[in-house]
């Protein structure tokens, strides 16, 4: 039955049943893939080619019974949209993670399992109790107190699948996967125009809620904001790299800071705020700067600021790239699976190949 995956194609292209129909030239009506979608009736092999094209997907892809559903789903930020713009975010986040599931399923590899760290999920009674539960997931996972050069791709070495996707409204998501006849998975959406170093506050603090168990009462953004905070730099670290106590930091000192540790300068001086590090008029007077600069309104161009690429998971490309060079699909499959052209993948092949030479 095709009433699953015809919904999230059409969600993830933001049509209604209304412009799906118009996109088919009118071959079948608005009720009649309502009607499709609720499994009440099956398209015609003309009607599901034109179904297909005109959803930009296979045929074999709308037949396909191996459906995923997001569960939990939570922005990064309040998502202050109508049902319709959710659910978009929504369908293009599945549409992502079926090509994802699809191409470990081609090479016959086990999807990797979700690694919760031995110590989860921790009871938080006091937003300051984030900074012990992110000391003991950097001890459960053998990270030290070094700075993490690559949070996406450690966070995909854990069992967390990490989408990239053009987004407008929102920063990110997270939620469970559920799979059919697998275990639940983990997934978190970002996204991929930001620069870097919010991708990784981004995606710390989404590492955050899965961890973290707030009590009745805590403010679970705070909890995974401070978590997010103590994961990518480590008290002990920061006051050898600081100080205890300071009167003022520079900029110029700040700018370094973000370069060690791959954080916005704003994310640090909050860091050296909860810390005890600068006082609050220290702080005040930060961010009175950093207004005045305008990096606290978007693009957000602070200095140094990370090109977006540098945090880009690469997983599911070189999943792609792996099951062409095997023989196991062909350019045009791996190319539909990348969501690019033909044209577009033998350009990229071409860079790789140059890179290599």
């Amino acid at each position: 039955m095709i009433g699953n995956k015809l919904k999230v194609a059409r969600s993830a292209l933001g049509l209604s049943l209304r412009a799906l129909a118009d996109a088919m030239d009118g071959i079948v009506s608005a009720q009649a893939i309502g009607k499709y979608e609720r499994n009440e009736d099956m398209p015609s092999s003309r009607v599901l080619i034109a179904l297909a094209k005109a959803l930009d997907v296979s045929e074999e892809y709308l037949l396909s019974d191996d459906d995923i559903a997001l569960e939990g789903v939570e922005f990064r930020k309040k998502l202050d949209a109508s049902s319709r713009e959710k659910g978009v975010l929504r369908g293009r986040a599945i549409h992502m993670l079926e090509r994802y599931l699809a191409v470990e399923d081609l090479l016959q590899l086990r999807s990797i399992e979700w690694e919760q760290p031995r110590s989860a999920p921790h009871p938080v009674e006091d937003v300051r109790d984030a900074e012990d539960a992110a000391r003991s997931v950097r001890d459960d996972w053998g990270l030290g107190n070094d700075p993490i050069p690559q949070l996406a791709e450690l966070l995909e070495e854990r069992g967390i699948k990490v989408l990239s996707l053009d987004l407008v409204d929102v920063d990110g998501l997270a939620a469970k996967v559920r799979r059919k006849g697998r275990t639940a998975a983990r997934v978190i959406v970002v996204k991929r125009s930001t620069w870097s170093e919010r991708k990784r506050f981004n995606l710390a603090h989404e590492l955050g809620h899965m961890v973290l168990a707030p009590c009745e009462g805590v403010d679970e953004e705070k909890a995974a904001h401070r978590f997010a905070s103590a994961f990518l730099m480590p008290a002990d670290v920061m006051r050898a790299e600081v100080g205890v106590h300071r009167s003022s930091i520079s900029i110029g000192e700040l700018v370094v800071l973000k370069r060690r540790f791959g954080t916005s300068i704003q994310a640090i001086a909050y860091r050296c705020k909860d810390l005890g590090i600068i006082n609050q008029a220290a702080f005040s007077r930060l961010f009175k700067t950093f207004s005045e600069r305008g990096w606290r309104t978007a693009p957000f161009k602070e200095p140094a600021t990370m090109k977006p690429e540098l945090e880009e998971p690469k997983r599911f490309e070189r999943l792609c790239y792996r099951a062409l060079a095997e023989g196991v699909i062909g350019e045009s499959r791996t190319a539909e699976l990348l969501g690019i052209s033909v044209r577009e993948l033998d350009t990229r092949l071409d860079q790789l190949d140059q890179v290599v030479a």
